[in-house]
């Protein structure tokens, strides 16, 4: 058994060291030999553009303040900004991200102001550049086809880094935050059509449902100034506790570890948990990127127990009280939810989504779960095109009714 748990280990070694840029690791090999057991040596390689450097004091500044700004190139015919947001992450701490702002060239056609989509894309991934600011402007994002319908519909769009400067995936307060206050960010500018009068509909699938999720139930206490008009979440993680079963040594794991990694950045107590080789792979997982978490997750399927110091980490008070800091549900949203799933979901069980559902009803929220056929990449793609009908049913108020509205129900 252990020698099988090591041939696993040295050939997600070999891949991550294949697939991952060399500059990522000062030294590739003293990491593996004899990898450091502190957080700085985790966190993502810094950029190097001193564009994501907040200047001294921003600190003493409010959430949603643009702390910098500058045009920026991309895929989209559309005007786009970068800004640097005084935001706060999961722990009440003030930190700098960056987001970005597409706007259309075409004047807005109907009625009242131009309405604003925050799109929240599926980051999944420890480095800055997987991130949404930098994929966008190298014309590599996966997400270029959902954003160019909502620009085609004359609606600006924002497009933030949700996972913070730590690059904290799977983290929700800091997701939450960092939509939250980009949306602040670009509808209190004075250089900008958008005002704070502006109506918002927050939408995020899969990875970015993580930051949507919590966006739409922190909104009325976090953000209260914002016009939300709506959300809408689609195969959502909601409850981690699912996760683990199913993910956990199987192809999903490569995903799986790097969400687990991404709550370590936000809680790095949670790093104490870790032997040797689970330092190894975090030092390996330091700026990997979705597609090569999947992969390494086809071809070395380790599971959890392989990298802990204990058999079980899932029932340690500490993670299940960080689990559950993390899990929506504890607040209800003020605006209206349409929440859609997939129901031959393999990863994601639709039940989590189910008990989002059953959680926020419970406490008020005006909600719509919508069964969807297939499976996580199957519902995703088919709700592509419809994202925008459901955006303007929203803006009118049609797409949820008063109350909960679902199976059951």
């Amino acid at each position: 058994m252990a020698t099988r748990r090591s041939r696993r280990i040295l050939t997600l070694v070999a891949l991550v060291t294949t697939l991952l840029p060399l500059q990522a690791h000062a030294d590739p090999f003293s990491e593996l030999i004899s990898p450091s057991h502190e957080l700085a040596s985790v966190l993502p390689t810094p950029p190097t553009d001193p564009f994501f450097t907040p200047q001294s004091g921003f600190e003493n500044t409010s959430p949603g303040t643009v702390l910098s700004a500058r045009p920026t190139g991309g895929m989209f015919a559309a005007d786009a900004y970068e800004l640097l947001v005084r935001s706060t992450d999961s722990h009440d701490r003030p930190v700098a991200i960056t987001t970005t702002l597409l706007m259309p060239h075409t004047a807005w056609p109907g009625p009242g102001p131009r309405p604003l989509v925050s799109y929240n894309i599926p980051i999944s991934s420890m480095g800055y550049s997987c991130a949404p600011s930098t994929e966008l402007k190298k014309g590599a994002s996966a997400d270029v086809v959902a954003i160019s319908l909502l620009l085609a519909k004359h609606f600006a769009v924002v497009v933030p880094d949700h996972q913070g400067p730590k690059q904290a995936y799977a983290a929700g307060l800091m997701g939450g935050h960092a939509v939250l206050d980009s949306i602040r960010a670009v509808t209190h500018s004075t250089s900008l059509e958008l005002t704070p009068n502006t109506p918002v509909v927050m939408t995020g699938y899969s990875g970015g449902s993580i930051a949507t999720s919590w966006a739409a139930q922190l909104a009325s206490s976090y953000a209260p100034e914002i016009r939300l008009a709506g959300t809408i979440i689609g195969g959502a993680p909601a409850d981690y506790d699912m996760l683990m079963p199913v993910m956990n040594g199987s192809w999903g794991t490569g995903v799986m570890l790097a969400a687990a990694l991404g709550l370590a950045r936000e809680y790095p107590e949670l790093l104490s948990l870790l032997n040797d080789n689970g330092w190894r792979v975090a030092h390996l997982f330091r700026d990997i990127c979705i597609s090569q978490e999947t992969v390494l997750g086809i071809i070395a399927p380790l599971r959890v127990e392989d990298l802990t110091v204990v058999p079980d980490p899932l029932k340690l008070p500490m993670v299940q009280q960080i689990l559950n800091e993390n899990r929506p549900g504890g607040m209800a949203p003020a605006a209206p939810v349409y929440l859609f799933h997939g129901v031959n979901e393999i990863f994601v069980p639709y039940a989590g989504a189910k008990e989002l559902f059953d959680d926020w009803c419970g406490r008020g929220a005006r909600v719509r779960l919508q069964p969807f056929p297939g499976e996580h990449f199957v519902a995703g793609a088919l709700s592509i095109p419809l994202t925008t009908d459901w955006v303007d049913q929203l803006l009118t108020g049609e797409l949820v009714p008063q109350g909960c509205t679902g199976p059951g129900h």
